[in-house]
């Protein structure tokens, strides 16, 4: 990890931060989407300048890259040693449209930075997105370490109103495939699975943290139970709402202009830093980074 940060690392880094520069300020935020949630660092430091952070900027930027088209995915950088190796992913929630998961997955990034400063892990919840990166591979593997719990208020127990939370957590937990989403009169639930997880083992994530929700929570007026690789949340009387933004209104529509803007941006860095690399190589130049996308 000792190696001086070459040329291509820098058109790396400079492409990185014009990514996020057009992401964090061009793309409109929806406040609820970007609500941070939690957040976690490995204690295993990098140097700073090393094959390792060039990969952990070249994975971010691929995270930031494909939110623009995909509500999930996940990728391996490889270096010279298994030390400088970098794994990552993202996944937005499935109902949002695509702006609005490219722009969260941006700040999530953005978060990652002032919090894991030169760490080799860390994980960013935001209301609307995950992403976690890490030099031990963790992807399709179930985790279901409790990460965060959240339990309202309770005004006292209402046996109607919390028989139907039952009911539409029970739903959730026999509903199949990787987001579910119920409800019940004042009464909505939704959970989801990282997309590197199989069937089997989200059925197995959702059915803890469910149980979890409903022992730990009790009459609790809403309920969060997140753990490593799912989560499961209810919301009685409208005391959360977990639904994506309109995408009907005024301001979807612009947010959708604006990222159309954004890609073209995108896509005139990307042939910047193709031009600048094929001079480089005219004029010679060494350090290459090896990356290997899964």
């Amino acid at each position: 990890m000792e190696k001086p940060a070459s040329t291509h690392h820098l058109l790396l880094l400079i492409t990185f931060s014009l990514q996020l520069f057009c992401a964090y300020f061009f793309i409109p935020a929806h406040s609820s989407l970007d609500t941070f949630l939690y957040g976690g660092c490995s204690q295993i430091k990098y140097t700073p300048g090393s094959q390792y952070e060039s990969n952990l900027n070249s994975l971010l930027s691929s995270l930031v890259n494909s939110a623009t088209y995909s509500a999930y995915n996940k990728f391996t950088i490889m270096g010279s040693s298994r030390q400088d190796v970098v794994y990552g992913l993202y996944q937005c929630r499935a109902d949002l449209a695509m702006p609005d998961c490219a722009s969260c997955v941006a700040r999530a990034v953005t978060h990652l930075g002032p919090l894991c400063s030169e760490t080799c892990g860390g994980a960013v919840q935001l209301e609307g997105c995950f992403v976690k990166y890490d030099n031990a591979s963790f992807i399709g593997v179930e985790d279901k370490t409790v990460v965060m719990k959240k339990c309202g208020p309770s005004d006292g127990y209402n046996e109607d109103e919390m028989s139907r939370r039952d009911a539409v957590l029970t739903g959730l937990n026999g509903a199949g495939g990787l987001y579910r989403v119920g409800g019940s009169e004042d009464v909505q639930g939704v959970a989801q699975c990282i997309g590197d997880l199989s069937m089997g083992q989200c059925q197995d994530c959702l059915t803890e943290a469910i149980r979890r929700l409903k022992a730990e929570c009790g009459g609790a007026a809403f309920g969060d139970m997140f753990l490593a690789k799912c989560y499961a949340r209810y919301s009685t009387s409208g005391a959360h709402v977990y639904a994506g933004p309109n995408h009907d209104s005024p301001h979807h529509g612009e947010s959708e202009k604006t990222f159309a803007i954004i890609i073209g941006l995108l896509a005139g860095v990307a042939l910047l830093i193709i031009f600048l690399t094929f001079v480089r190589r005219m004029f010679g130049g060494n350090g290459e980074i090896s990356s290997n996308h899964n």
